[in-house]
């Protein structure tokens, strides 16, 4: 076993032993875990069913007497819930009502049977949506059609085509397509696509890039979409046909296009509006705030949306005032169609910010409820599951899913215990899919818009927290101003790249410009700690005890340094260059003095020029770098290292390390820091602080003791 025998020769032993570890050769190492993940059992093919699918696991394990019923309550709950928003956020993705109720129906399904999380909800949500609905828009025009083309109430046949729009039926890519089947072909290819990229992730275990979104940023990216989201809806609460903006710039250019074409608002949905949002937010408001009382949450939705179709159907409200409605929903399934594969090159790009965000709320739910009620979730499952919720729906006319905050509360609030309440969702939806469908035909989009809007209240409250995220973090509070301005001021896509890039960029200038300190000893004990924080500290006689609190590489290299020399005093780069400065100024003056070689005076000449040096006694001579706080060092840093203890050597100032651990003395000894066969080690490395001040005392007054021999000799 290695021995390192730190301290010097005559101080107490303080012997640790490192483990030999024998390197093992990368591609054996390959080739032993292609071996194992290759191998095939029987036991083995049971635990990979049994991962792939885990529901196996709990479902015969199910307690019908104690979980039966917090689960149909949660389920029934949930699902009268995601029936009018399945039909609102058809709005934001810009395809028919039909298709949320599919998205709804098969992610509960497919997520019942692969997700891990108990309590999760996973549907639609509004993000996403609207994130779809960019690249819908977007694609639709470009393909020809008239986005201004709002057409009255339709219906849609088995192939899935509206039958009676007033848009022309377009040639794309050889293919016909009329707009609404244009604008759900790509959706779904979006929402293979990004299914597909889920999937790749989770099989290549890259789980670990959602630990770059960090909270600050989903939360302002969340806040800036949501005023990119109650911004695409405002035009719906005034019945203005307005065609959503194509590129940058969404929310301004749509509040300036709104009040040019102010004076065409609909008075009948501008009164509409504001009773449903009258009666959403009182009811959220009661539900907030008697919320201990009421067993279940109010079905505030549920009763506006009953009301206001009712009240448009028999006030004929569509026909007399001109008012939007949602239009024929048709009862059934359209049969299932494999998304277009000329399309998918076109949308490749734009699956890849739905796929990250999808799977970054659905693993960050998961583990946030996971962890209230004391259970354990498989990330890396929870990516092939909702990848899963995204490839199969595709081919049955849905678009992207993510697990939803507001919905994941309600069944954790309602007494959710397994899985088995999104299969009591997905039933609630299939029944308004087989019979009630019909019944929304006169339901008004401004009601719709009402629902989604309301819906956003938790997002936009987030402003009401800057001012506690500013005391806390400067940092995070900048971070969220950043991803929600880029957000909503530019696009989606363009915000979450800025936030992630932003925030990356703050953690890197956090590790350029980290705190330093000077170090103090505790008189009542071998303590060291900052000067400047603590009270009661001194520092050690002749030795200067500097802390840098950040990994040391290439990028603070020079902050380091910096820093160092302006703590401790002295830069030995300048200090060397004043002396030889100092030097050549006496070597001048002597030989100016200088009258011949035979001058008896010239013996004395060496010593007058020592004399006439300014030279500036320093009050220390040892630099003890506490490395408590250096998690990792790089090549640069061990060079670092290396120059302070020639530099320093220079003017008699001697460098050592303590508290190095055992990554940072790897890379020292891999750099030869200490020298060939790390025969200098003792001599620079301290397990402590203190062993490392005692020592350079030790040091100092061996020398001075020398030196005054010297001097009687």
């Amino acid at each position: 076993m290695e021995q390192q025998n730190l301290p010097l020769a005559g101080d107490p032993p303080q012997l640790l032993e490192r483990r030999v570890r024998s390197p093992q050769r990368p591609l054996s190492v390959l080739r032993s875990r292609i071996r194992e993940e290759a191998a095939c059992s029987v036991p083995r093919a049971r635990s990979t069913l049994l991962g792939f699918f885990p529901v196996i696991s709990w479902l015969p394990k199910y307690k019908v007497r104690e979980y039966v019923w917090g689960d149909a309550m949660s389920g029934l709950i949930v699902g009268i819930i995601l029936v009018p928003q399945a039909i609102a956020y058809c709005l934001l993705a810009g395809v028919q009502p039909i298709y949320g109720l599919y998205t709804s129906f098969f992610a509960n399904i497919i997520y019942f049977f692969m997700g891990t999380s108990r309590h999760v909800s996973v549907g639609i949500f509004s993000l996403m949506s609207l994130m779809v609905g960019q690249v819908v828009d977007r694609e639709v025009f470009q393909a020809g059609f008239d986005l201004n083309d709002s057409p009255d109430p339709g219906s849609i046949n088995g192939t899935g085509v509206a039958s009676n729009l007033s848009a022309a039926t377009l040639d794309v890519m050889g293919v016909a397509y009329s707009k609404e089947c244009y604008a759900i072909s790509i959706a779904a290819a979006l929402t293979l696509l990004a299914g597909i990229y889920q999937v790749l992730m989770a099989v290549f275990r890259l789980g670990f890039v959602s630990v770059y979104l960090s909270a600050p940023m989903l939360d302002g990216f969340a806040t800036g979409a949501s005023l990119t989201i109650l911004t695409v809806q405002a035009k719906y609460l005034l019945g203005l046909k307005i065609p959503r903006h194509q590129g940058y710039g969404t929310v301004v250019v749509t509040w300036i296009n709104i009040f040019a074409n102010i004076q065409n608002t609909n008075l009948c949905d501008l009164v509409t509006s504001a009773i449903c949002i009258f009666i959403l937010v009182a009811g959220k408001e009661i539900q907030d705030r008697y919320k201990s009382r009421l067993k279940i949450p109010l079905p505030t939705e549920l009763v506006v949306v009953a009301g206001a179709t009712l009240a448009s159907h028999f006030g004929n409200l569509n026909g007399l005032y001109g008012s939007s409605v949602s239009g024929h929903i048709p009862t059934g399934f359209i049969p299932p169609k494999v998304p277009s594969l000329d399309l998918m090159p076109r949308v490749a790009l734009d699956a890849v910010p739905l796929a990250v965000i999808s799977f970054a709320f659905t693993v960050s739910l998961s583990e946030m409820f996971a962890k209230k009620n004391g259970y354990t979730v498989r990330p890396n499952q929870e990516m092939l599951a909702i990848g899963c919720c995204n490839i199969i729906p595709s081919f049955f006319h849905c678009f992207t899913t993510s697990a939803a905050l507001a919905k994941t509360m309600v069944k954790d609030s309602t007494g959710c215990q397994t899985q088995v309440s999104s299969l009591v969702s997905a039933l609630v939806v299939l029944l308004v899919l087989l019979f009630f469908a019909p019944f929304f035909y006169s339901l008004q989009k401004c009601v719709l818009a009402c629902i989604i809007i309301v819906s956003l209240r938790g997002a936009l409250r987030k402003f009401r927290d800057l001012p506690a995220k500013w005391r806390v973090s400067r940092a995070d509070a900048v971070v969220w101003l950043v991803a929600m301005a880029a957000t909503a001021l530019i696009s989606v896509e363009i915000g979450l790249l800025v936030g992630v890039v932003f925030s990356m960029v703050c953690v890197i200038f956090v590790t350029q410009n980290p705190k330093v300190s000077l170090l103090g000893r505790s008189e009542d004990a071998d303590l060291y700690e900052d000067l400047e924080e603590y009270e009661n500290l001194a520092a050690p006689a002749g030795v200067r005890v500097f802390r840098f609190q950040a990994p040391l590489y290439y990028a603070n290299k020079d902050s380091f340094l910096r820093t160092l020399y302006e703590a401790i005093g002295v830069d030995p780069f300048l200090e060397t260059t004043r002396r030889r400065k100092a030097e050549k100024k006496a070597a001048k003056r002597l030989a100016a003095k200088q009258t011949s070689k035979d001058d008896p005076e010239n013996q004395k000449n060496g010593e007058l020029c020592k004399g006439l040096v300014p030279r500036r006694e320093l009050d220390f001579h040892t630099i003890v770098l506490d490395c408590s706080a250096i998690p990792f060092i790089d090549s640069a840093g061990t060079g670092a290292f290396a120059g302070l203890v020639k530099d320093y050597g220079e003017v008699g100032v001697g460098v050592l390390l303590a508290g190095c651990n055992t990554p940072v003395i790897d890379a020292l000894r891999r750099g030869a820091f200490f020298g060939e066969k790390d025969r200098d080690m003792g001599l620079r490395l301290f397990y402590t602080v203190h062993a490392a001040v005692l020592s350079a005392n030790r040091r100092a007054a061996a020398a001075a003791g020398r030196a005054a021999n010297d001097s009687q000799v």
